[in-house]
């Protein structure tokens, strides 16, 4: 990022909430660094310094403001080829990835050495990716002592600090406070659950949002209401499965999310949150997107690309939905949930998680040909799983793209409309255009894909958005 001083200091003083989270600025006669739209008095010209980073700005010796709390800024949306393995890097270490493994075992998840990946970190972030780290370490911890009531240990332990001494040192080293500064006072009620706030730019439609995902969703694994979004969800943090339920609301007046948490999930918030907002798009830069699809946004400003928690769930929903009905592979994924799944208790009827990757490697092709699946799609789903468990396809944002794609399309059952499905909520990639979609085809009155193909490219690089808009006019007029 060019980070132009004159430029920036006067969208600080716009306290503009498009640009929060796309810098931060620190203020010499306070060290305290802030978001761009901090309520505080605007310091003057001459005290501010603009960082493109969290971790810059500490790097430089700033403390995280306490009232506009820099760790709640929406993340930034990420389009720019050449910075993308340094930002997969830094999702990863975001969602706590090094807190179990190691550089090199961050290079290989990306694809590059170590060093190629270094080189790069510094050049995108300005800070070394240990730096980075421990930036979002103390954050998290931060984040944990103000919003919740959990014992300082599990606070240490769980935003990636190998024990509360280590954790104790640093927080007074880099901020001058003791943590127990940050704490609330502490109520004598069980601890049940958790609730973080994640931040994004405005608009954000938020009922086109649950609409899009209440038309897909899977019994005993979600429940869509009128203002929430619930499901369990079992992640694998080293050797263990850890498994829970979350639920989603919105705080529009705050411009967030709020994200309610069991308990259970308390050894893994890092990457929860981190898949929340790709579950809701919410680095997304909907000034941008609405400006450049025009009309078609109109309708519906601020819609979002609805991500996923697991990106081979995405890719079983696309086979399995394959020339049926949203409802009927709505029942097909139900039963398979219901047969496979880790059964536990939840809010809302939840009863279940979707079985992962590596639960579905390991199945018979006549298990899920019982689950009404045709043989060459139960085939598919078999064949991606076990790409998938074994680490040759990574489902996430910022895998590398064409590679991703490419494995994709080499899979027998799978066509170009579920590679472009994968791609647009699995790798959260804006550009994704599945130009054989029957619904695209009629609601823009196009007979043939390639014709549609080119009237679509008035959209890019935001193809994507502009999908979700055509789909959700189409269910809305169902409706």
């Amino acid at each position: 990022m060019n980070l132009d001083p004159d430029t920036f200091y006067q969208t600080l003083l716009s306290r503009d909430r498009r640009f929060d989270g796309w810098f931060f600025v620190g203020v010499t006669s306070t060290g305290i660094y802030c978001r761009p739209v901090c309520p505080v008095r605007t310091p003057k010209r001459q005290n501010c310094r603009f960082f493109p980073n969290m971790a810059a700005a500490e790097k430089a010796g700033f403390r995280p403001c306490l009232r506009c709390r820099p760790e709640l800024a929406p993340g930034n949306g990420l389009l720019d080829a050449s910075a993308r393995l340094a930002q997969a890097a830094a999702t990863l270490i975001e969602e706590g990835f090094l807190n179990t493994a190691s550089l090199a075992e961050l290079a290989a998840r990306i694809g590059i050495t170590d060093r190629h990946l270094r080189r790069i970190f510094d050049a995108e972030y300005g800070v070394s990716m240990i730096e980075f780290a421990q930036t979002q370490r103390l954050l998290l911890a931060k984040r944990l002592l103000t919003d919740t009531r959990l014992p300082v240990t599990t606070v240490a332990l769980t935003a990636g600090f190998g024990s509360v001494r280590r954790f104790n040192d640093l927080f007074l080293k880099q901020y001058g406070l003791n943590p127990l500064r940050f704490r609330k006072e502490i109520d004598s009620l069980p601890l049940e659950t958790i609730t973080f706030s994640l931040g994004y730019r405005p608009p954000f439609s938020w009922s086109g949002m649950l609409a899009f995902l209440a038309h897909r969703q899977i019994d005993g694994v979600e429940h869509i209401g009128d203002d929430s979004y619930s499901r369990v969800i079992e992640l694998k943090r080293g050797s263990q499965n850890t498994a829970g339920w979350i639920s989603v609301t919105q705080a529009p007046q705050r411009y967030a999310v709020d994200v309610k948490v069991s308990i259970s999930l308390t050894p893994i918030i890092a990457p929860i949150l981190g898949r929340v907002r790709r579950m809701f798009d919410l680095s997304a830069r909907p000034d941008l997107i609405d400006m450049h699809l025009g009309d078609l946004a109109a309708e519906l400003p601020g819609m979002r690309v609805p991500g996923t928690f697991d990106g081979f769930e995405v890719a079983a929903r696309a086979i399995v939905g394959q020339q049926i009905s949203v409802s009927s592979a709505r029942t097909i994924l139900s039963r398979l949930a219901d047969r496979f799944g880790t059964k536990l208790t939840g809010p809302f009827d939840l009863t279940t998680t979707f079985p992962s990757a590596s639960v579905f490697a390991d199945m018979p092709v006549t298990a899920l040909q019982e689950a009404g699946i045709t043989r060459i799609r139960a085939e598919a789903i078999i064949a991606v799983a076990k790409e998938v468990s074994a680490g040759r396809i990574v489902l996430e944002p910022l895998a590398p793209l064409d590679e991703t794609l490419a494995s994709l399309r080499s899979i027998r059952g799978i066509g170009e409309w579920t590679v472009q499905y994968i791609a647009m909520r699995s790798l959260a990639w804006p550009n994704a255009f599945p130009d054989g979609d029957a619904v695209l085809k009629k609601q823009l009155g196009y007979s043939s894909a390639p014709a549609l193909s080119q009237h679509a490219q008035r959209w890019q690089p935001w193809r994507a958005y502009a999908t979700q808009h055509v789909w959700r006019r189409h269910e809305a007029q169902r409706e």
